[in-house]
């Protein structure tokens, strides 16, 4: 049976050396490591594993920011993502009646993965660093901390107005609604994602024509949301992101316009997944359940794998996935491998048998003594056939009339299941009846479990209405011969 469709079209992913270096790379994650280096006996941290204010400035300047408030809080950023990610292992300081006693910081563990670990142990660390991130984005904002404070001196978190889950939730979809935009073989030069548009995926009915005034404040609010995320988001690399213009930003109690026309909308925020991006939310996905496949997961697969998942692979990423399946290959025992492979009456066989040929195309003179092995197949006769004729060879026996005619309707069971070119398959139809005259009386006879699918579809396909008529007579006549 042909594999469950994926979720998502398959994504092309750099090498893991090359995200590596783009890990390490990212601004947060690099500050990060720098501190952990730092970090010794002097480094005093508060109750919390915080550094101790007196010791930001220093941080701050050994790592070249700014020695005001902005430089402090991004060096206080980067000391706890070295914290999350074990790059720095604290000791926390306590609180006490008498004063604080600060504790203590010294490099962690996960800091030699910097230098001696694998490609996929710093892939690893990066996965760590952008899930603390990620927290850090879903996590209410605070404007006025004061007010939150009970008597008891506790945060009142019920007052926040925040729900953890669905904060997460909505910033998933977003990530999700850009891989896809980003993965799609529609997408076309994967250029960067007006702000607007992405938040009115997340807010806009589907089914909504004109969007109501109070949609188009819910996209508003999305959008300062996500310019917030977003912020926090590109410094460790997940995305380029151009912030939105200040200049648009609401007065208090007024809410934000949303774009007028196409020409100023870059100035509403835009932005796109890095490459690293993409290997980030992928792996979110993947953790989620969700089927996100890859060019090259096949590669170590066998045949049948290989003709399964790239039935609903898009054409170009099919042709790449094929090209790495057959690398290191020996061509004789891969063709075995894939005629073995593209056999079956399921429903999924013709579309097997297409990406079959299609795979074998790729494949060099070696392979010739398996394809003859299927020369009297009734099922891989025809394809048989056709690879020999494609290559000039010599001595290739003609077909019977009975699988010309069930290749024909094979081929046609394929490109329907494909969703190919509409404008390709009217051709392929009308060149088949054209070039056999009859087609229709001898092709409801054709033992093969799509003949009246396939004239039926014909029925529809064929812009002349005689025959048309007769492809349709002829579905009904399959039709009743499959259920006697």
């Amino acid at each position: 049976m042909s594999a469950e469709h994926p979720t998502l079209p398959p994504v092309r992913l750099r090498a893991d050396a090359e995200l590596a270096r783009d890990a390490l790379a990212a601004p947060l994650l690099a500050r990060a490591v720098r501190l952990a280096r730092w970090a010794g006996p002097d480094t005093r941290v508060d109750a919390g594993g915080e550094l101790v204010d007196e010791q930001l400035p220093e941080a701050a300047a050994l790592l070249g920011l700014t020695l005001d408030e902005d430089g402090e809080l991004a060096a206080g950023d980067a000391w706890r993502l070295a914290v999350d990610t074990g790059l720095v292992e604290v000791e926390d300081g306590t609180e006490g009646e008498d004063g604080d006693t600060p504790g203590s910081a010294a490099p962690g563990e996960n800091l030699a993965v910097v230098t001696g670990g694998s490609p996929q142990d710093v892939l690893a660390l990066w996965l760590d660093g952008f899930d603390a991130v990620f927290g850090d984005a879903v996590a209410p904002v605070i404007d006025d901390l004061d007010a939150l404070v009970g008597e008891d001196g506790e945060i009142d978190i019920e007052a926040l107005d925040w729900d953890p889950e669905s904060e997460a939730e909505f910033l998933e979809g977003v990530l999700g609604n850009l891989y896809l935009l980003t993965v799609s073989e529609a997408a076309p030069d994967e250029g960067p994602v007006p702000l607007p548009a992405l938040a009115a995926s997340m807010v806009v009915p589907d089914d909504m024509g004109e969007p109501t005034d109070d949609v188009l404040e819910q996209v508003s609010d999305a959008m300062m949301r996500l310019d917030e995320q977003f912020q926090l988001l590109e410094p460790i690399g997940l995305v380029e992101y151009q912030p939105v213009d200040e200049a648009l930003m609401a007065e208090e109690g007024e809410e934000p316009a949303p774009p007028v026309d196409d020409e100023d909308v870059t100035r509403y925020g835009m932005v796109r997944l890095t490459p690293l991006g993409l290997y980030g939310v992928r792996a979110r996905m993947l953790d989620a359940g969700v089927d996100a496949p890859a060019v090259g997961d096949l590669a170590d697969k066998g045949a049948d794998a290989l003709l399964d998942g790239i039935a609903v692979y898009p054409e170009t990423a099919a042709r790449e996935e094929t090209a790495a399946w057959l690398v290191g290959r020996d061509a004789l025992t891969a063709a075995r491998e894939l005629l073995h492979a593209a056999r079956g009456a399921d429903a999924g066989s013709p579309l097997r048998r297409l990406h079959c040929q299609q795979t074998l195309s790729l494949v060099g003179p070696e392979a010739e003594p398996a394809v003859r092995e299927v020369l009297d197949d009734a099922e891989l006769g025809g394809l048989a056939r056709v690879w020999l004729a494609e290559r000039g060879a010599a001595d290739v026996p003609a077909p019977p009339e009975s699988m010309v005619f069930w290749l024909a309707i094979d081929t046609i069971a394929a490109q329907l299941d494909a969703d190919g070119d509409l404008r390709e398959l009217q051709e392929l139809v009308e060149g088949l009846t054209g070039r056999h005259s009859g087609f229709f009386e001898a092709a409801w006879r054709v033992p093969h479990p799509a003949t009246a699918e396939v004239l039926e579809a014909m029925g529809r396909l064929h812009r002349d209405k005689t025959s048309a008529k007769e492809a349709r007579k002829a579905a009904f006549k399959a039709r009743s011969q499959r259920s006697n």
